[in-house]
């Protein structure tokens, strides 16, 4: 099967974004509704993943430094949301808007085929973890907060909602989800659901930082993860 030239494609990833009332985040429906309901062809979404490789690697793990999140296992919705988010222009991320683009990429059928792709490969089990382990007193705070304020979209495990668009934040790099959390907080992230901007709007930086090292320590169940840190991809051997 003829392959796309790896070229950089950044930050697919899975948390919500800003706009200026409580359905707005929703308004734009084109191409992700489009793509939503078309039916994913499998081998062209390895073929267009080729693409997004290069930053989010062949397992689709991304980076414990938190330059690229993981979106291995993401909900499929959450991933058509944020790729047509950044090709209408409603999210800021000029790294991967060149290769988002339809000329790059394809149009829904491609989105459609590709986050399909992506949310059926298993998360990484050795994801970016935040300094402060079960049990110490600031994991403890940030579990208090995590129940106080993220339980409600995100569910009681960071599991998300595909339904309702809410990303899976179990398993994701403690670095890539504190930015996105202050740049949600500070209004960077102008396609963040307006809930979570008022949900958050008071957080301390210290509070960001406990809340989202609690979410990092969150145990994604076996089934949804690799077999090992080692796994390599076998559509990209």
């Amino acid at each position: 099967m003829k392959r796309r030239s790896i070229v950089s494609l950044a930050g697919v990833a899975a948390t919500l974004l800003i706009s200026s009332s409580a359905n707005a985040w929703l308004e734009h429906t084109g191409e992700r509704d489009e793509a939503l309901k078309l039916k994913p062809n499998r081998e062209n979404g390895i073929e267009v993943f080729e693409v997004c490789s290069a930053c989010h690697l062949t397992e689709g793990w991304g980076t414990k430094d938190g330059t690229f999140p993981q979106i291995a296992g993401q909900h499929q919705t959450v991933l058509v949301k944020q790729l047509a988010d950044i090709r209408e222009g409603n999210r800021d991320n000029p790294t991967m808007y060149p290769f988002a683009k339809p000329e790059s990429i394809g149009g829904p059928q491609a989105m459609a085929d590709v986050t399909y792709y992506v949310s059926k490969l298993p998360m990484n089990p050795d994801n970016g973890k935040g300094p402060w382990k079960p049990g110490t007193p600031e994991w403890k705070e940030g579990q208090k907060l995590f129940k106080e304020n993220c339980v409600k979209c995100h569910g009681d495990q960071g599991q998300g909602s595909a339904e309702k668009f809410y990303p899976q934040i179990r398993g994701q790099h403690y670095k890539y989800m504190l930015r996105q959390f202050e740049w949600i907080r500070t209004g960077k992230r102008r396609n963040a659901n307006p809930d979570m901007v008022k949900q958050i709007k008071n957080f301390t930086r210290d509070q960001e930082k406990k809340v989202i090292n609690y979410v990092s320590w969150i145990k994604v169940p076996k089934e949804l993860l690799a077999p090992s840190k080692d796994w390599t991809n076998p559509d990209f051997d």
